[in-house]
Parts: C-alpha cells; structure tokens; sequence
C-alpha cells in the first residue's frame, strides 16, 4: 500500500483469497484492505495514539439516515457525554480531495452536528472548527487532542 502523509503503525493484515485485510481495532474484526481503508485505519490509530481519543469513543461506519437515505460516516468521535464531537470523512490517496468532499461531510452534520471535521486522502489533511453561530467552518493546522475537549 502506498505511504501517507500520516506516523507509521503496526497493523495486523493477512491474505485471503484474491486480497488482503486489515483488522480494524474498532470493529475488532479484519476488513477488505482497500485504498479508502488504508487510510481510515491511518486516521484510527493517529486519533488514538497521537491524539488521545479512546477507542471507546470512536466509531466506524456508523449509519446515519440522511434525506430518507441510509449513508454512514467512516469514522464518528463522541465526546465523553455521548455526543457527535469529529466526523471524518477518509478517501482513497488517489482520491483530491474537492468541495464535494466538504460537501458531503457538511450534509453529515447537518444532521449529526459535530464540533470538527476532517477531510482526508491520507496525503492532504484538512481540519476544520465548526463555527455555529456564523454557520462556516474555520481552518485548523490540527484537531485538539482528547484532554483538551
């Protein structure tokens, strides 16, 4: 799989078949290691082992019904009171990231209505600070770490 612009982790993949997966430690069973999910499980660990976030905290794919359509968030961290805190939105590297990107993660919290978003393709990084009164978000070089929510 190709480099990311994010820290290196050890993570457990086997073969099968025709491809190869990945264990998710949210899930905690292994997935299809795709492109999208190369990064995603980059994302993980950086939000547990950079950040502090814990895994309890954090969920994957989570469903969320949007217009009468079922879509899910890639990753979905709560704060400690169960609330939507950071959504993020994982693409393939291949991927550029473009307002549709913003777009769709900006539909997701309409609904969900998170603190953060994070954009990523796992080479580029965006992080934004919802601005709630002003109904924008606001570029950061970084999310906060957990102890500072």
């Amino acid at each position: 799989m190709q480099t990311l612009n994010l820290p290196k982790y050890n993570f457990r993949i086997k073969s099968n078949e025709n491809n190869y997966a990945i264990f998710d430690i949210i899930r905690k069973k292994y997935v299809v290691l795709t492109p999208e999910e190369w990064v995603r499980q980059h994302i993980i660990h950086f939000l547990i082992e950079e950040k502090k976030y814990p895994i309890s905290l954090i969920a994957v794919e989570k469903k969320l019904i949007l217009n009468n359509l079922t879509k899910r968030t890639d990753i979905l961290v709560f704060n400690n009171k169960g609330k939507p805190d950071i959504i993020v939105e994982c693409k393939a590297p291949s991927i550029k990231i473009n307002q549709n990107a913003f777009d769709q993660i900006a539909r997701y919290n309409l609904k969900l209505n998170a603190n953060y978003l994070v954009v990523s393709n796992g080479l580029q990084h965006y992080y934004c600070k919802m601005d709630k009164i002003n109904e924008t978000y606001v570029f950061l070089k970084s999310i906060p770490n957990y102890k500072s929510l």
